[in-house]
């Protein structure tokens, strides 16, 4: 089963998996009820955070992030501002199935700054706080520029 990494500025990391991120979660329901055309089960992302920070934190206030970064297994890279993520959905499943193509998780966000991004084949949750005006107000995405040692010897 595929895992996923979660770092936030303010707990200590952790690693979980789809099916425990819905279970999480809570409700789930047909992600077409948020972003029409595409089918499977997905969960809130609301949701899922409140009862996750609740479980790793108990009752204790904690601040709201200020972003989230999301990595792909492909080097895709996506970071979003906190308020943007009011409507966000993470598909988990399709057809009652663990996702194959897209997975372990995939992430839509409707209605922000990029219409509807969408982000697939998430390995990797960054809880971010920066101070305002320290990263873009809108969602900024692209791939990670990741050159090792060795391809740097290579171009010499």
């Amino acid at each position: 089963m595929e895992e996923i990494r979660i770092e936030h500025f303010k707990l200590d990391m952790c690693i979980t998996t789809p099916k425990d991120m819905a279970s999480l979660a809570g409700a789930s329901f047909g992600i077409a009820e948020r972003v029409p055309e595409t089918s499977g089960e997905a969960f809130d992302w609301q949701s899922w955070y409140t009862n996750w920070v609740e479980e790793q934190n108990g009752s204790e206030a904690m601040p709201e992030p200020s972003h989230l970064i999301v990595e792909a297994a492909d080097t895709f890279e996506a970071v979003i501002p906190w308020e943007e993520l009011g409507d966000a959905a993470v598909l988990y499943a399709q057809e009652g199935q663990p996702l194959t193509k897209s997975g372990p998780i995939r992430l839509y966000v409707p209605n922000g700054s990029s219409r509807c991004l969408n982000v697939k084949s998430i390995v990797k949750l960054r809880f971010v706080r920066h101070a305002e005006g320290a990263i873009p107000e809108d969602a900024s995405y692209g791939f990670k520029n990741t050159i090792t040692v060795d391809q740097l010897r290579m171009t010499k």
